[in-house]
């Protein structure tokens, strides 16, 4: 309570005291005060959005059905040593099949919408041409569900799996080609289920596949480009976004939104001072300048293309054009600081700080614990872009989840890091900056790429064999938060 009085106030009280007021002060103060909780649940707005998400590769299975086209993860999970425990997702979660069950697992969170993704091969299972007349028949009944159940669909259309076809033929991602068949492939989508999806994710997480995908060879197609096709690569997935916005407009239903969904590079303030804040600003621009500041400015930064130098992509202006198509929301997945800055005197003004070998991590080395990041990433973006519309399109952890004899899942660890991340998301709402929802990753256990069913990420255990779904704790934490739209007692 003192905090909010200062010297000069105390001084001026001092003064009312010596011309005799200091009684009838008194006798004000003296009466009783409205009590206020401190401890009152941290609220979101009346409209927040919650939600889960998952994508089509890592629970749908049926890889084989229906027509579907083999994808650049379905040939690198076949090939040995790619993945940590030797599975694949032809079976996943089955999702396919079990999609009911799984929308009344939404359900019984309380939650009013869900992010998921459009398998591309299945639409198109060699990547252009002629549609699949069967690809969208599955998606026509998981929306009918979703909708029946009063959930809201979001949908991604590229969550890395890009049709073998588009591989073999263009090399995927380093040509524009394969940009210019996301667009078509895009629109047709749009076109037939707009209707239902008021809102598109375009592409999930460039920052993620293009890098180790393309350059370090962990992840699908497995290549080891050098910088400069990396960079191209880099642009080629940007036109794709530009393409598809522009697409998605022309062939959707009037009112259809439609955004990226990127891990960003979050870059925090390590001392929250003023000098350090807009370090972390420029930070957030120059190291998003491959991706998101060209989606969100249409056109390079002068920073990035000198650093680049001869590396730099080749573009057009036409093409920073189409890249630079406005959006309507963007999606900010939020998992770890990617790195702690300090303001700088030399160019371009701020200084990245080493992260210590001890700094708290989940069960995945990488998921660093930094809370504050649903804080500062969101708040950031914001103001370095000026996005009216943020939705947080993925956060969650990993945890080791076993299941007790009495068949319970206690994920202490995930409430935990779920609590607090959530707490400071709200301190980002209370403050006034744009978050209008948030999508929980992962709705369930799922094929988690390079690691197999090894790393586990969902509110509900999956037994991969019975396919049996458990409720962890963390689920029942998440339908409480839900259904009082806050953080606290």
């Amino acid at each position: 309570m003192f905090s909010r009085f200062s010297r000069r106030h105390f001084a001026k009280m001092a003064g009312l005291s010596t011309l005799g007021i200091a009684a009838a002060t008194a006798r004000t103060a003296s009466k009783p005060k409205p009590v206020t909780d401190r401890h009152a649940p941290a609220r979101f707005p009346d409209d927040f959005l919650w939600g889960t998400a998952t994508s089509a590769y890592q629970i749908e299975g049926a890889v084989n059905e229906d027509g579907r086209g083999p994808s650049i993860w379905d040939r690198f999970s076949h090939t040995p040593g790619k993945i940590a425990d030797h599975s694949t997702a032809d079976r996943a979660n089955d999702h396919y099949h079990r999609y009911k069950e799984d929308v009344g697992l939404i359900r019984d969170l309380g939650a009013k919408a869900y992010r998921f993704s459009i398998a591309w091969p299945r639409v198109f299972p060699e990547g252009t041409g002629a549609p699949n007349p069967r690809g969208l028949d599955f998606y026509d009944r998981l929306l009918d569900e979703l909708l029946a159940n009063g959930i809201e669909p979001f949908a991604t259309l590229y969550h890395w799996d890009l049709p073998q076809s588009l591989q073999d033929r263009f090399g995927g991602w380093q040509s524009a080609d394969t940009a210019k068949a996301f667009a078509d492939y895009a629109g047709h989508v749009a076109g037939r289920l707009s209707d239902r999806i008021r809102n598109f994710f375009t592409i999930n997480e460039t920052g993620r596949f293009v890098y180790f995908g393309y350059g370090s060879g962990i992840d699908a197609p497995g290549l080891q480009l050098p910088q400069g096709a990396l960079n191209q690569v880099h642009h080629n997935v940007a036109l794709a976004h530009g393409l598809a916005v522009q697409t998605i407009r022309a062939k959707g239903r009037a009112g259809t939104r439609v955004g990226p969904a990127e891990n960003i590079a979050a870059c925090l303030p390590a001392i929250d001072t003023p000098d350090n804040i807009r370090a972390a600003e420029i930070a957030t621009r120059e190291l998003n300048a491959g991706f998101l500041n060209v989606i969100l400015e249409g056109k390079y930064t002068e920073a990035f293309l000198a650093y680049a130098g001869k590396d730099a992509p080749k573009y057009t202006a036409e093409e920073l054009k189409i890249i630079g198509s406005p959006i309507d929301f963007l999606g900010l997945n939020i998992y770890a600081p990617q790195s702690y800055v300090v303001a700088s005197d030399r160019a371009p003004g701020f200084e990245v700080l080493p992260i210590p070998a001890s700094f708290p991590h989940m069960s995945s080395e990488w998921l660093r614990i930094g809370p504050e990041a649903a804080y500062w990433v969101p708040r950031l973006a914001a103001k370095v872009w000026n996005v009216d519309t943020i939705y947080i399109s993925e956060n969650g952890t990993s945890s080791i989840d076993q299941l007790t004899p009495d068949g319970k899942v206690y994920d202490l660890d995930r409430i935990m890091y779920l609590r607090n991340y959530l707490a400071q998301l709200q301190r980002a709402t209370a403050e006034g900056v744009p978050v209008r929802g948030y999508f929980l990753w992962s709705l369930m256990d799922n094929f988690e790429w390079i690691f197999g069913f090894e790393k586990r990420f969902g509110l509900y255990h999956v037994d991969f064999d019975t396919q049996v779904r458990t409720a962890k704790l963390s689920a029942s934490f998440y339908r409480d938060v839900v259904a009082r739209n806050a953080i606290g007692a």
